[in-house]
């Protein structure tokens, strides 16, 4: 029996348990209302409209609700073969329902239990950027007691994301899978700044076994990228003593000293700011050598995703595949150009996060043919941090010198630009589901670009790749300054310095040394001033979170805006925050409003608070599509189809 004797679609459940959470929060001393009020004035609304208007499951929420439905009576041995997904929804909306409805699932209901996780999704996020800008002080036990602004921001911002807000008033599988593996990312975290135990290995997996049963390529999340993240945390902490980088004679040398430094724990991990695609290659095989130098610790530490990673693989074989029903419309295959896709999607719907990142471009374009903006400081290039060694003394450094310190950015853009155009080309796949389903916004997309000509889908290219560039400057957050480049912590690569350094003075026992081993200043302290929230992530976590989106992406035929949820979640939780420059040009500054504009830009992320208009504006115009424009399906000769039901827009 449930706890309340309340009508069958009554709001009270929720409202009780978001006013505790909130209630919750206040004591604590975060006391911010914005998002609890947002989501009543503007999910509630969407939330009972959208039952007004389609009171019968809708699309995939045929299959859903009645599954529900049926674990919500107790009904176990009931499944739809149609259904892909584990049962992972239908046992928490059984229990959810038991609790607090007396076990009678409604259309209503379920949906509402949708728009609660979606509230909940805001609470998780924060937490976790709490967590991350808290990693970077280095102080995360005492910094995660309180929440930064941008921190909550982003939390919000992540819930209103207009893909996974719209499922707000819809049963579908997208809010709780998210909700699920953002709770296994905030436990990841506090197992880097609190420590683990056997308790917490054994929460991980029963988190990441949670997740799994919510959406199978959960996967790829909690065991490539969180245990990814956990292996590159224990080679970090191995903290190897420094030593002087030798003058190299020879390329022998030179390979045997960094394959020494790697093997002890001294990786090339530099903030993603201070990277180029030399430096994303150096950090893969710096990280790579060491976990496989130190294999026990990295074990001991990883295998709770390990056993995930196990539970998966039997299940996958139990069931004979990764989907458990319709397997013939979910087929796996390789799909690279949804690697393509992923760029102009994110710069869609963020588009007011990459501005900082369209106006730097816009900048350095002005200085190259006028000169610097005068006040605005010149940011340090990467030639600057990498200047090469001295003149070698074999010709293979003077060879090795030039491939890394010249030749192979250029190198890598020219090949991600072929890589695209043959991607295009060989790998372009359209879905079946793609080109009969109107009711998708995908199928518009497709119409009207890629299935538009060849000349279009060829032309798109230069699209991706504007696009994956504002995406990732944006993710490495402001351009280094000469203050940044000091701070040399876990770099190390050939040819990053331009003489032999000498190792930092000794710290005291128990404290662990800031310095990395080979390119460290120790006169250089560094800056405290710097805010969390605008530390540029680790390339590390940049590039694991590129490769598990890969993972996650490239099985799928299938092209849906659902499927970039959580890669577009992880890639925002990363986006440092943006400020106003302290001295905006002398032009500018004579301008009305200008000065009061930048003091507030100071404060807060002006870009977040335009992401949560645009996000607000997105979800309005789509939620007005669904209700307001439904249509039926007619055949040729004028005859209604699919029973004459009618048909509404969605992602």
């Amino acid at each position: 029996m449930g706890i309340m004797k309340l009508p069958v679609d009554s709001p009270v459940p929720e409202t009780v348990i978001l006013g505790l959470l909130q209630a919750r929060r206040f004591l604590s001393g975060q006391s911010a209302w914005g998002f609890y009020l947002l989501a009543w004035f503007l999910g509630s609304p969407w939330l009972n409209r959208a039952t007004q208007s389609a009171s019968a499951p809708y699309l995939d929420e045929v299959f859903h609700i009645p599954q529900a439905q049926a674990y919500c009576e107790g009904k176990f041995g009931v499944w739809d073969d149609k259904i892909t997904t584990p049962p992972g929804l239908y046992l928490l909306a059984a229990l959810y329902h038991r609790v607090f409805r007396n076990s009678i699932c409604s259309v209503y209901s379920l949906r509402r239990m949708n728009l609660l996780g979606v509230v909940l999704i805001h609470l998780v996020a924060s937490r976790c950027r709490q967590y991350i800008e808290a990693s970077s002080r280095e102080k995360a036990r005492v910094s995660t007691t309180s929440s930064s602004s941008y921190a909550y921001h982003t939390g919000v911002n992540i819930a209103l994301f207009p893909v996974l807000f719209f499922f707000s008033a819809l049963f579908y599988t997208d809010v709780y899978s998210a909700l699920f593996v953002l709770l296994a990312y905030q436990n990841h975290l506090v197992r880097l700044s609190d420590g683990k135990g056997v308790l917490s290995d054994i929460w991980t997996v029963c988190l990441g076994v949670s997740t799994l049963l919510m959406r199978q390529t959960n996967v790829f999340w909690v065991v490539v990228y969180m245990g990814g993240l956990e292996a590159v945390h224990v080679v970090k902490s191995l903290k190897p003593p420094a030593v002087e980088k030798p003058a190299f004679k020879s390329l022998g040398e030179l390979t045997r000293f960094y394959a020494c430094r790697y093997s002890v724990g001294d990786i090339h991990d530099p903030p993603l700011n201070l990277s180029s695609p030399v430096d994303w290659l150096f950090c893969g095989l710096s990280t790579a050598v060491a976990a496989l130098c130190n294999p026990v610790k990295v074990l001991k530490q990883v295998w709770p995703y390990i056993s995930v990673a196990a539970i998966f693989a039997g299940f996958v074989a139990w069931n004979g595949g990764v989907v458990l029903g319709d397997k013939s419309n979910h087929v796996a295959t390789i799909h690279l150009a949804q690697m393509l896709y992923l760029w102009p999607l994110f710069a869609f719907f963020s588009a007011p996060v990459i501005i900082p990142s369209a106006i730097s471009i816009l900048s350095t374009t002005y200085e190259r043919v006028a000169g610097p903006i005068s006040g605005t400081p010149t940011p340090l290039s990467q030639a600057q941090a990498s200047k090469p060694v001295s003149p070698s003394p074999t010709a293979s450094l003077q060879i090795l010198d030039f491939l890394i310190s010249r030749a192979f950015n250029v190198c890598f853009f020219l090949c991600a630009t072929v890589l695209a155009v043959v991607i295009v080309k060989y790998n372009t796949i359209i879905h079946p589901f793609t080109l009969a389903d109107n009711r998708h916004y995908m199928f518009y997309v497709f119409r009207y670009t890629i299935l538009r000509s060849q000349t279009v889908r060829f032309a798109l290219v230069g699209a991706y790749i504007a696009s994956a560039y504002l995406i990732w400057s944006r993710l490495a957050g402001s351009a280094p300054t000469e203050e940044d480049s000091r701070d040399t912590k876990y770099i190390s690569r050939p040819f990053y310095s331009s003489k032999p350094v000498k190792p930092p003075q000794a710290t005291k026992p128990g404290k662990p040394s800031t310095a990395s081993t080979t390119d460290t200043n120790p006169d250089v302290k560094p800056d405290d001033t710097v805010s969390a929230s605008s530390a540029s992530p680790p390339t590390s976590a940049a590039l694991l979170w590129l490769g598990t989106t890969a993972l996650s992406l490239v099985s799928a035929p299938l092209v849906e805006p659902r499927y970039f949820i959580l890669p577009w979640i992880f890639w925002r939780l990363l986006v440092p925050s943006w400020s106003t420059p302290p001295h905006p040009p002398a032009r500018l500054q004579a301008l009305p409003g200008v000065g009061w504009l930048n003091s507030l830009g100071r404060r807060i992320d002006l870009t977040a608070v335009l992401e949560t208009a645009w996000f607000v504006a997105v979800n309005l115009v789509t939620f007005w599509i669904f209700l307001s424009r439904p249509y039926q399906w007619r055949s040729v000769d004028g005859r209604f189809l699919d029973q004459a039901r009618w048909q509404r827009f969605m992602w």
